[in-house]
C-alpha cells in the first residue's frame, strides 16, 4: 500500500488530453517485471492515485510506461507533472493477457481507443520473439486519425503484423476504413479452430465485436477482454470494483468472456 517513488524521465503528447509518462527508479535500477494486461498505481501527491494500464516493455530495464488521459482530479494532477519531478507508483496489480496459450494461434488483437495502451505491452511481447503465434492480426479503431495512439509506431508495426485501422472521422487524406472497427473485423477470415481474440476499449465497442467474433464461431474460452472499473485499493480490500462476483483488481482486469458473460451482458452493471 506504499507507493514508491519514481522520476519522471519523458513525457510526450499523444494528442490533446491524453499523454504518456516515462517512469524511472531514481537510482537508474531495473524495476520489477510485470505481465502483458496489468496495471500500477499512479498518486498524484495531494490528489490522490488511480488505476493506469502499464503501456511499455514488459522486462522493466526501461523503467515503466503509462498512457494517461485527463479525466478526473487525479488524472489532471498527473498531466501537470513536468520531466524531472517524482510521481508515487503501486504495483504491479492484476491479472494479465494469457500469453501462455497464443502458441500456434490465430490471434487477433482488437483496440479502441485508448484501449491500445494495454495491449502495446503485449504487442512488444510477441515482436520481441518472447511468445509467438501462428498469425497476428491488430485492428485498431480510434475517433480521427490524429487521435490514434503511438503513430510513429503504427507503420513498425504494420511490418511485422497485419494491422487493419478504422477511424469514425476523416477527410479524403485518410486512405483507410471510415467507421467502427468491427466493420474490417467482419470482413476478416478467421479460423475458428485456432482463433483467439484479445480486445480492450470502451465496452459497446467491445460488446459488438464479441458479437461479431461469435457470429464466425470463435469459441467464449478463447475471447478475452481487458475491463475497468473505480479501483482504489488494487488488492480486493475496499470493494470498489466489485463486478458480480469477481474483483477487477484482482481477479482482472483481464478476463476470458466464457467466465464473466453473465455479468458483461448487464448493462450499466
Amino acid at each position: 500500500m506504499i507507493p514508491a517513488l519514481l522520476r519522471i524521465d519523458r513525457r510526450s503528447e499523444e494528442y490533446a488530453g491524453t499523454f504518456t509518462l516515462h517512469l524511472s527508479a531514481d537510482d537508474g535500477g531495473a524495476l520489477p517485471e510485470f505481465m502483458p494486461g496489468q496495471f500500477n498505481m499512479l498518486y498524484a501527491f495531494g490528489t490522490g492515485e488511480v488505476a493506469i494500464s502499464m503501456s511499455g516493455s514488459p522486462t522493466g530495464d526501461k523503467g515503466y510506461v503509462h498512457t494517461v488521459r485527463v479525466h478526473g482530479l487525479a488524472t489532471q494532477a498527473l498531466g501537470r507533472l513536468r520531466e524531472g519531478e517524482q510521481i508515487g507508483v503501486r504495483g504491479p496489480f492484476g491479472q494479465g493477457w494469457p500469453l501462455d496459450q497464443v502458441e500456434d494461434r490465430d490471434l487477433l488483437i482488437i483496440a479502441g481507443g485508448l484501449g491500445l495502451a494495454p495491449l502495446r505491452p503485449l504487442i512488444y511481447s510477441l515482436l520481441n520473439g518472447n511468445w509467438k503465434a501462428r498469425r497476428v492480426r491488430i485492428f485498431y479503431g480510434a475517433r480521427r486519425p490524429e487521435e490514434r495512439l503511438y503513430r510513429e509506431e503504427l507503420p513498425r508495426w504494420s511490418e511485422v503484423f497485419e494491422l487493419r485501422q478504422s477511424v469514425d472521422h476523416a477527410d479524403t487524406a485518410w486512405p483507410g476504413h471510415i467507421g467502427v472497427i468491427t466493420g474490417p473485423l467482419q470482413m476478416a477470415e478467421v479460423d475458428i479452430q485456432s482463433a483467439m481474440a484479445f480486445i480492450c476499449g470502451p465496452e459497446i465497442m467491445m460488446r459488438f465485436c464479441i458479437q461479431a467474433l461469435r457470429s464466425k464461431g470463435v469459441a467464449e474460452s478463447n475471447i478475452y477482454l481487458s475491463m475497468e472499473r473505480n479501483m482504489k485499493c488494487a488488492i480486493g480490500h475496499c470493494g470498489h470494483c466489485q463486478w458480480g462476483p469477481n474483483f477487477i483488481c484482482k481477479d482482472g482486469p483481464v478476463f476470458c468472456y466464457r467466465d464473466i458473460q453473465s455479468w458483461f451482458q448487464i448493462r450499466a452493471l
